[in-house]
């Protein structure tokens, strides 16, 4: 493999001096960094827009500084009905591919990564202790967005072996409350996760979208009021099993709402009494449950940042509750458009919007969220086997989604971040602005250490993003890029693609310049910058290294670490965009 790339603006060059208008149009011949690192060429045909000064409070509000984010703030969230075309049906079978798309993100940070099964299908499918198979599909003709299986103790052995391969994780598993009156199958699934995976068990989520359950698992009027007696018999059914009190410790978590109540009228109608680990959400901006519609098919809602925060604050008066009562709030479900996915669902303004609305999620209150995925051929899936049968072949095909999920898990700040939406270009409120911005402080917030910075412009439309003097003496950064916002498959972060057999390809490569009387980033369009202030980036920075532990061939110990080079330098940086020869000094 070749070693990773570098590069650096000196203080003094030409390109540091200058302006970008000047620079602009002064040059006689423009150069694209990307025509160095790739095969692909991008031309920037457009005048460019404005340079944007970016600014930000050197310290967050005192709002801000009450939810404080880890560094593995994005997990995936699987559909159980189709895990085993995913993960493979036994501890010794487990797809390469899998394991690689799991280590690239596992590797990125320090923490486990979070890993969540549930879905409906999980709501409505049975644990079967002697079952040999992982998982059986009990019903051929059921509705595609709530297929039951039956399954065993082999799912949990694939879980631990996962995790044994790539690195930790923490695992959610859901519980089902379709049936509280009859929850012996409740009772005895919790067991087995307590005992099966041990400290690994982060959470079990007690009923799955129990504000849909009206007119499908209970009468019309079911209501919270019917909803907090079930919650009350099912506790107490955990506390005093056959095997003993299977809560000691708070691990439930829940409602895990998604349409039709809101979470502090939950809260307000009882929940709050129990001992819940974390309360839970799950929400996507539009549906296509009933087909193709203009709202649901259209990509520019996507390309806003003004609907993001609306979007992502849906439940703003119950996480304020959550946190004055001390539990922290997940989204363990999102992604672009519920149901299965629109035409916008695989496309680069997806990867953008879920990079863009992951950020605003634990800006506003949010401990960690989860990225969806599902059965083969779902449109917002963050990847696909060859065919569901022939998992453990090379041929995997990566969607735009898993992008955002490899941009996110190397964002936070181990130790803790604040993330603050810093409104760029007025871009919360003014629906023409075509960029976002978020400044992300360290866990006490006396310190900002990263920005992410997103421009959701057109093919070649160039951003230039000034920097103010005596913010950090020099900048790290790495940029997330594809051709267009419809772009579905030619998509790079850190100069590198995912290939068929969730390997990354390419060089790694990082781009560095001085920053002491300020600096720019030129940002592509459309793309996202995720920058490290000065030390910042050598000490707990950008992930150096091969995420990829899985070939063909067979298994090997992951050869990553997080943190920087021999040369204090971090990896990567393929830029469309205007660039001067001269004034690069390449660190290999």
């Amino acid at each position: 493999m070749a070693p990773p790339l570098s590069f650096r603006v000196p203080e003094h060059s030409f390109l540091s001096r200058c302006s970008f208008k000047f620079c602009f149009s002064t040059l006689l011949l423009s150069v694209s960094l990307s025509h160095l690192l790739s095969e692909h060429v991008y031309v920037n045909a457009q005048i460019p827009p404005p340079s944007l000064n970016v600014t930000f409070p050197a310290q967050p509000g005192a709002s801000a500084l009450v939810n404080v984010v880890q560094d593995n703030f994005l997990g995936v969230s699987f559909e159980l009905s189709s895990f085993d075309t995913l993960w493979g049906e036994t501890p010794t079978t487990i797809p390469d591919a899998m394991k690689n798309y799991m280590s690239n993100l596992r590797q990125r940070h320090p923490s486990p990564l979070r890993i969540r099964i549930g879905g409906n299908s999980m709501d409505g499918s049975t644990w079967v202790p002697t079952q040999t198979q992982m998982i059986v599909l009990t019903d051929p003709n059921a509705y595609y967005n709530d297929v039951p299986v039956n399954f065993g103790p082999t799912f949990f052995d694939v879980l631990n072996s996962m995790a044994d391969t790539v690195g930790e994780m923490a695992f959610i598993i859901g519980l089902s409350m379709r049936d509280p009156d009859d929850d012996t199958n409740v009772i005895e699934l919790a067991a087995a996760a307590d005992q099966m995976l041990g400290d690994r068990l982060d959470s079990m989520l007690l009923g799955n979208e129990p504000d849909l359950y009206a007119g499908n698992e209970r009468p019309q009027s079911y209501s919270i009021a019917d909803y907090i007696p079930e919650v009350d018999k099912v506790l107490d059914d955990l506390e005093n099993s056959a095997t003993g009190n299977l809560i000691p410790n708070t691990v439930i978590g829940g409602p895990t709402i998604c349409c039709a109540w809101d979470l502090d009228d939950v809260l307000s109608g009882g929940l709050l009494q129990y001992p819940y680990k974390y309360y839970t959400l799950q929400h996507y901006p539009t549906y296509i449950c009933d087909g193709p519609t203009p709202s649901n098919t259209n990509i520019s809602y996507f390309l806003s940042h003004t609907n993001v925060p609306e979007y992502a604050q849906w439940q703003s008066t119950g996480i304020e509750m959550a946190q004055n009562a001390s539990v922290p709030v997940l989204m363990t479900e999102y992604n672009s458009v519920s149901c299965g996915g629109s035409n916008v669902s695989d496309t680069f303004a997806a990867t953008l919007w879920a990079v863009d609305a992951a950020l605003n999620f634990a800006s506003t209150g949010l401990s960690a969220a989860y990225l969806h995925t599902r059965e083969y051929q779902v449109l917002y899936n963050l990847f696909d086997p060859p065919t569901p049968s022939t998992s453990t072949e090379s041929g995997w095909h990566t969607g735009s989604p898993y992008y955002s999920a490899l941009f996110l898990s190397e964002t936070f700040i181990p130790g803790g971040s604040i993330v603050v939406d810093i409104n760029l270009d007025n871009s919360i409120y003014d629906p023409a602005s075509t960029v976002a911005g978020y400044a992300i402080y360290n866990a006490n917030g006396t310190s900002c250490e990263r920005l992410v910075l997103i421009n959701y412009g057109l093919t070649g439309q160039l951003r230039n993003f000034t920097l103010p003097q005596n913010v950090t003496s020099s900048i790290g950064f790495r940029i997330l890029v594809a051709p267009s916002v419809e772009e579905k498959t030619n998509i790079s972060w850190a100069g590198q693609t995912i290939g068929q057999n969730g390997d990354l390809e390419g060089t790694q490569t990082t781009g560095w310049t001085d920053c002491a009387d300020g600096c720019a980033v030129e940002v592509p369009g459309p793309g996202a910058a995720l920058i490290l202030f000065g030390d910042y980036a050598n000490a707990t920075g950008f992930f150096v290294g091969n995420s990829t532990i899985a070939g063909l061939t067979g298994y090997a110990p992951p050869s990553g670490t997080s943190g920087a080079e021999d040369d204090g330098r971090g990896v990567w940086w393929r830029v469309v965009g205007v660039v001067v020869l001269a004034s690069l000094q390449w660190v290999v």
